[in-house]
């Protein structure tokens, strides 16, 4: 995160982001009602139970808005303007 960051999509922000944590919460829910009926820790998954595997968190410009994954922002920072 100690990188220059700026927007693919507006291309003028480099200073005013949001950093979105990604806290993932592995349930097991009911297929009728959506009652979530288990929620397990990273350690009990069943067997079908893939992990969460995506980015910890991703960003968005506070300008336009736009969310996309760090390294989306980290590239397009390291071009010059």
């Amino acid at each position: 995160m100690d990188t220059p960051y700026r927007c693919p999509n507006c291309k003028t922000n480099r200073s005013r982001f949001n950093l979105i944590q990604q806290v993932p919460q592995s349930v097991k829910m009911d297929p009728h009602s959506g009652v979530i009926i288990h929620e397990y820790a990273s350690s009990e998954l069943e067997p079908f139970h893939l992990p969460y595997k995506g980015p910890e968190y991703k960003v968005q410009c506070a300008a336009c808005g736009l969310i996309e994954e760090e390294l989306t922002f980290i590239k397009f920072g390291e071009q010059p303007i």
